[in-house]
């Protein structure tokens, strides 16, 4: 596989001190387990709301994504991945694990509080008291009065998922394996829009290699670990 050629918009993301910062000022705000998964994970807006806890492993840290949110003109509804590679496992870095549980604990306090009894495999992970999903449009909503109120990046919830890319690919992760863990159709995808980080991160040369490497059957490479961003929520 060969480097693309063709230059394009550079695609917006935070920097891994911004990244940190983030984390630190939304600790225990509503949204910080949303956006503590988008940056540890790379999932779209619509995946991470379509998330149940049935997809979630938390002992094997693995999180499974099987569907989609999305608003319609009547409301929202769940969709299957567009494409096979849509549809993936994805490991959870430490500090993803950590929230989840948090956020777990917490959604099962208010569920007994309200009389509903324990979590099911069906429940969404993220949802309103009501256990309704999440509106997408909603959450963008969300995001940006915090970004506003704190003084937050001023970015689109979108770029979190940029931000994980990122910094996937300073930490060498090949392209291949950055493809699937992001859900792309094929790797010329993912080449195409990180091509300027890939170009940063590597010579040319040392891109090249990068593109020729990963296992197809592995969407994390045996022996990769996740960069020390992604380590803790205390990093």
């Amino acid at each position: 596989m060969s480097a693309p050629r063709v230059q394009l918009e550079e695609v917006e993301i935070l920097s891994p001190t911004e990244m940190i910062a983030v984390l630190a000022n939304l600790e225990h705000h509503p949204l910080y387990p949303i956006v503590a998964l988008a940056l540890g994970t790379g999932m779209r807006r619509g995946e991470l709301l379509g998330l149940q806890w049935g997809d979630v492993d938390l002992d094997g840290a693995t999180a499974r994504v099987e569907r989609s949110l999305e608003e319609t003109s009547t409301g929202v509804r769940y969709k299957s991945p567009k494409t096979k590679s849509g549809r993936r496992v994805i490991s959870l870095p430490p500090s993803a694990v950590e929230a989840l549980r948090a956020h777990r604990r917490q959604q099962l306090e208010l569920r007994v509080a309200l009389g509903h009894g324990r979590v099911e495999t069906e429940t969404p992970v993220f949802c309103t008291a009501g256990e309704r999903p999440l509106s997408p449009n909603n959450l963008s909503r969300d995001w940006h009065r915090v970004v506003v109120a704190r003084g937050l990046p001023k970015v689109m919830f979108h770029v979190l998922r940029h931000s994980h890319a990122s910094a996937l690919i300073a930490s060498g992760m090949d392209v291949v394996s950055v493809s699937k863990r992001l859900g792309h159709g094929s790797p010329a995808i993912t080449l195409t829009v990180y091509a300027h980080l890939f170009q940063k991160a590597d010579g040319p040369m040392q891109l090249k290699a990068r593109c020729g490497a990963g296992d197809s059957k592995n969407a994390v490479p045996i022996g990769w670990q996740f960069p020390p961003l992604f380590a803790s929520h205390a990093c």
